[in-house]
C-alpha cells in the first residue's frame, strides 16, 4: 500500500491523496479534444481564407484583352507556393489555439495538442477532397451515361424508321435472296488455299489477312507462309515475285518499326507517370513535415508559462 501525495492548490501545500495499491498509480487524462477539434476548425478555415485570397489575386493577374497573363508555368508555381505559406499559417494559428485552449503549461502536452491539430486537419482535409473527386466523378459518369442514353435513344429512332421504310419497299424473298448470297460471298472469301492466280480479290485477301495476323501474333512466318504471301500479293496486284517480295518485307520493316515506336511511346508514358507519381508523393511527404514543424511550433507559442499562471494565481 502506498499514498499518494499530491500538490495543493496554492502555495505549494500537499494533502494527502487517496490510498492507493502499490503498482497502479491513476493518472489523469491530459488531452482536451475540445481544444483539438477548436484548433483544427481554425486551421482550415484560416487556410481556406487565405486559399480564397489567393484564388482572387490570381483571378486578378489574368488580362486576355491585353494578353498580359503570366505563363502556365509561373501561375501554377506561385499559386503551389501560395497554398503551402497558407496552410503553414493555418496550423500554426491552430496549434497556437489548441495549445493555449488547453490549459497546460508543460510544454511536451502543448507540443502534443499542436501534432493532434494537424492530423485532425489533414484527415479532414483528406475526407472532403475525396468526397469532392468522387462528386466529380460521380457527375461526369451520370453525365456521360445521360448522353449515351440519349444518343442510342435517337439511334434506335433512327434505325426504327430506316427499317420501316425498308419493310414498305422490299419484301421477303428479295431480303433472303440478299442475305444468301452474302452468306455466300463469305464463305468463297474464306475458302481460300487454292492456287493465287484461281481466287477471287476477296478470296486473296481473306487470305492474306490471316497470314498478316499470324505474323503479328506468332512475331513471324514460316518459310511456306512467306512464299503463300508473296504469290497472293504478287497476284493481287499483278506484281512479279521479286516485286511482291520487296513489298511483303517493306511492309514487314514499317510494321516492326510502328510496334518498336509504340513500345517506346509506352514505356515513356510509363516512366513519365512513373516520375510523376514520385514527386506527387515526395510534395505530399514534404508538405505534410512542414505542417507538422508549423502546428508544433505555434503550439510550443501557445502553450502557457508556469511561472506567469502561477504569478496571476498568487495575484
Amino acid at each position: 500500500m502506498q499514498t499518494r501525495v499530491t500538490p495543493g492548490a496554492y502555495d505549494g501545500a500537499t494533502t494527502a491523496a487517496a490510498v492507493l495499491p502499490e503498482g497502479s498509480p491513476s493518472l489523469p487524462s491530459r488531452v482536451s479534444w475540445g481544444a483539438v477539434i477548436a484548433g483544427a476548425v481554425v486551421a482550415l478555415t484560416i487556410g481556406l481564407m487565405l486559399n480564397s485570397l489567393g484564388a482572387g489575386v490570381g483571378a486578378t493577374s489574368v488580362d486576355a484583352t491585353a494578353r498580359g497573363t503570366p505563363s502556365a508555368s509561373s501561375f501554377g508555381i506561385g499559386a503551389g507556393l501560395w497554398f503551402l505559406v497558407s496552410n503553414l499559417i493555418g496550423l500554426a494559428v491552430g496549434g497556437y489555439v489548441a495549445a493555449r485552449l488547453s490549459g497546460t503549461s508543460d510544454n511536451t502536452d502543448g507540443t502534443l495538442h499542436g501534432l493532434a491539430v494537424w492530423g485532425t486537419t489533414f484527415l479532414i482535409s483528406a475526407v472532403l477532397l475525396g468526397n469532392l473527386v468522387s462528386g466529380i466523378a460521380s457527375t461526369a459518369a451520370s453525365g456521360a451515361s445521360s448522353l449515351v442514353g440519349s444518343v442510342a435513344s435517337g439511334a434506335g429512332s433512327a434505325v426504327s424508321a430506316v427499317g420501316q421504310q425498308a419493310a414498305n419497299r422490299t419484301d421477303t424473298g428479295t431480303l433472303q435472296n440478299a442475305a444468301q448470297g452474302l452468306v455466300d460471298r463469305v464463305q468463297g472469301a474464306l475458302s481460300g488455299g487454292g492456287a493465287p492466280a484461281s481466287m477471287t480479290s476477296d478470296q486473296r485477301k481473306a487470305e492474306m489477312g490471316t497470314l498478316v495476323t499470324r505474323r503479328v501474333t506468332d512475331g513471324q512466318l514460316s518459310a511456306e507462309d512467306r512464299n503463300r504471301l508473296n504469290q497472293l500479293v504478287a497476284a493481287e496486284y499483278n506484281l512479279s515475285p521479286q516485286d511482291a517480295q520487296a513489298r511483303v518485307q517493306q511492309a514487314e520493316q514499317r510494321a516492326t518499326q510502328a510496334a518498336q515506336q509504340a513500345e517506346e511511346r509506352a514505356r515513356s508514358a510509363a516512366d513519365a507517370a512513373a516520375s510523376g507519381a514520385a514527386k506527387a508523393a515526395f510534395a505530399v511527404f514534404g508538405i505534410m513535415l512542414l505542417g507538422a514543424i508549423a502546428s508544433v511550433l505555434g503550439a510550443r507559442r501557445g502553450t502557457r508559462d508556469l511561472m506567469t499562471v502561477r504569478s496571476a494565481r498568487v495575484a
